[in-house]
């Protein structure tokens, strides 16, 4: 069993749930009730003090399979889009109320912060262990329109990196993956216009190998980062990105 706790994943199987079907589908299909148990009890909603409260019970559920913890995506998927998409349609700069601003740094970068808490004791005791933080583009090449959004994920880039220094003598490799835009119910609110072929395009325009992030490009990425071929990395932000932060 890989042990992968997969953070910060929207909708459309975009990283976290693309991860856990593919290693269910491929490994791990006895995993499958105790990984859906765990995932109810991650689905806290806000990332924050609720997650906070809830540590034990994850902990508990984790550790039931065999003292392993399987892939699991760690953050509710309508609370992400919801939250998010709010501060995505405002788009101007001083629009986003303090609560938005909050919301988002609870979702993309508190999650990390509980998570972090819950499963690194585990992880040591189990003699190491994989952590894929999802980050972004956003937090390497960032959009105009996207402020507030983008420096969250700049934090996840950041923190990934930092983790990984600070986890390594546990043997605890800590990555993430950066996707560009990509094919989610979110795609016209990080475009900030219509979802029309005509905008399609000249967003495509910006990424060299010539379309949107699939679910599938970013699942293969944390499924490399997981594996025992990606065993001297740790570090890493690797943008899932067709070239567009070249």
């Amino acid at each position: 069993m890989r042990h992968a706790p997969h953070t910060g994943a929207g909708k459309g199987k975009l990283a976290g749930r693309g991860l856990v079907e593919i290693t269910l589908e491929e490994k791990e299909e006895k995993a499958r009730p105790k990984l859906q148990r765990v995932v109810k009890l991650l689905t806290t909603g806000d990332g924050g003090k609720k997650f906070s409260a809830a540590q034990e019970k994850i902990l508990h559920s984790l550790t039931q399979n065999g003292g392993e913890m399987p892939a699991a995506e760690l953050v509710k998927q309508a609370e992400v889009s919801s939250s998010v998409l709010k501060t995505l349609e405002k788009r101007g700069l001083l629009e986003i109320t303090e609560e938005e601003f909050d919301r988002v740094y609870a979702i993309n970068v508190k999650s990390i912060f509980h998570m972090t808490k819950a499963v690194v004791p585990v992880m040591s005791r189990q003699g190491g262990g994989s952590i894929i933080n999802i980050g972004s583009t956003a937090g390497i090449r960032p959009r105009p329109g996207l402020t507030w959004y983008n420096g969250s994920k700049g934090a996840v880039n950041l923190a990934s990196k930092s983790l990984a220094v600070e986890l390594a003598p546990s043997k605890i490799r800590v990555n993430c993956v950066a996707p560009v835009m990509g094919e989610t119910a979110l795609l016209e609110a990080f475009m900030g216009v219509p979802d029309t072929p005509e905008n399609r395009a000249k967003f495509i325009a910006s990424i060299p190998l010539g379309r949107l992030a699939r679910p599938s490009d970013i699942a293969a990425a944390c499924i490399y980062l997981a594996s025992d071929e990606a065993e001297f990395i740790t570090g890493v932000v690797l943008p899932v990105d067709g070239g567009r932060t070249v």
